[in-house]
């Protein structure tokens, strides 16, 4: 007698988005996800970056943030004519982030087209210092590869902070 296979059983919904072409996305194991968050923000914070608004400079920039629940949250450099009222991708990104409701940075990933990873300007490493620890992992990476790991701390220290506020 022949061996006659058996499709896994599967939801009616499951098979009907299968049909029009919506593959499910599989889930991650535990252990993959020790190691592919910052790459995946890398590779998020690149996404953005092309989506970036540079006319003026032609100095693309994208940013991603992971949230603490886990979240990526993006944001790429807004120019304007009136030069100095530009938004810095990580600014963008931390905006992204507040409006989704969340207030904690667990990991940064910021991509320029650079000869060398270029940090967060002064104002931005301030604003993540407000959402995220000292110890908080940053990635800087150019778009020929080019890495460099630091913290938050590193890149601002003895920032202040909220709890440098007096109590009111």
């Amino acid at each position: 007698m022949p061996c006659v296979r058996r499709r896994p059983l599967q939801s009616h919904a499951h098979r009907r988005s299968l049909a029009r072409g919506i593959v499910p996305k599989r889930r991650r194991s535990a252990a993959s996800q020790q190691w592919r968050p910052r790459m995946d923000l890398v590779s998020a914070a690149t996404e953005v970056r092309a989506r970036a608004y540079a006319p003026y400079s032609r100095f693309q920039v994208g940013a991603a943030l992971l949230g603490a629940s886990g979240a990526v949250h993006v944001g790429c450099n807004v120019e304007n004519a009136a030069y100095p009222e530009g938004t810095c991708a990580e600014a963008g990104a931390i905006a992204a982030m507040i409006a989704a409701g969340e207030t904690r940075i667990a990991a940064v990933a910021v991509i320029a087209d650079s000869p060398r990873p270029v940090p967060p300007c002064g104002g931005c490493r301030q604003k993540l210092a407000e959402f995220a620890d000292p110890d908080t992992p940053v990635t800087l990476a150019t778009m020929a590869g080019a890495r460099l790991e630091t913290t938050v701390g590193a890149l601002l220290p003895g920032a202040f902070r909220p709890d440098d506020m007096p109590d009111t």
